[in-house]
């Protein structure tokens, strides 16, 4: 649950691969791109994670194109607070006046009157996080968006923010090889606020042949990216990986993962890895 009202699966869809190359401008193949998108529908999936940086606009734009309109209990989370110079490039601006205008611009081209959960993509260190949030607040209390949070936070920024609203998810950086935002993750699991993990499956070297991952893999018939996933999973109650691909096979793959349970030894062996 987000907000507890709004029931998610445990397993979203993160939709920023579906644009060119650097995260910068349209897709190679679009019509592939919105293939995508409504098999992650068709298979069940009621999150989807996107931001206004992405492409930038063009991930929006392609889940309205897609999708709308949208199936009921389809839950959409875009973002504000980032600004795209170029490919590749991410520069921070989370003025309250900008992200009121990231916010009614996600909601035109997302094609919606009101946003379920509409985050501060991170926090701009030339402006309190408490002047961020009080836009969001605001764009609140205004029936914009229906739930607040917050993304690349540390512990106090979190309170901070949860000082001036409900916050019902985090987004930061998580994996089995960076877990630096564990005591965030702490604090979401004793309130019962939702985590999603982004750049969820890092395995990189903990792949290799003969390694604990491969092992793991080998005597589930899973890949490496399948198994991190459903480490994920089993780590914290309030986990939400939205593992992202440009794939319909990459997200087959990745939907598998919700299907497999590691035991006790397995799991432990790979909380080791990091």
């Amino acid at each position: 649950m987000l907000g507890g009202d709004l029931e998610v699966r445990r397993l979203g869809f993160g939709a920023m691969r579906i644009t060119g190359q650097g995260v910068w401008g349209d897709p190679s193949d679009p019509a592939g791109a919105r293939q995508l998108l409504r098999r992650v529908v068709e298979a069940g999936v009621n999150l989807i994670d996107t931001a206004d940086s992405y492409g930038p606009e063009v991930s929006e734009n392609l889940i309205a194109e897609a999708l709308h309109p949208y199936p009921e209990g389809l839950v959409i989370a875009t973002k504000g607070g980032l600004t795209r110079p170029g490919p590749g490039l991410w520069e921070r601006n989370g003025r309250p006046e900008r992200l009121r205008r990231c916010c009614e611009d996600s909601l035109r081209r997302l094609k919606l009157e009101r946003i379920d959960v509409y985050q501060l993509h991170a926090v701009d260190p030339k402006v309190r996080i408490e002047d961020s949030i009080g836009a969001l607040a605001e764009l609140q209390a205004e029936g914009k968006i229906r739930h607040a949070a917050v993304c690349n936070v540390d512990g106090e920024q979190l309170e901070r923010a949860r000082g001036i609203i409900e916050i019902v998810s985090v987004q930061n950086r998580y994996n089995l090889t960076d877990r630096s935002s564990e005591v965030v993750l702490q604090t979401c699991e004793r309130d019962g606020i939702g985590f999603m993990p982004w750049f969820p499956l890092a395995t990189g070297s903990l792949a290799r042949p003969g390694g604990a991952l491969d092992e793991v893999a080998r005597a589930h018939g899973a890949t490496p990216a399948q198994v991190a996933l459903a480490w994920l999973l089993g780590h914290s109650s309030v986990m939400l990986p939205i593992p992202g691909t440009s794939s319909i096979a990459h997200f087959e793959e990745n939907r598998e993962a919700g299907q497999l349970e590691l035991d006790d030894n397995e799991a432990e062996a790979l909380a080791e890895l990091a």
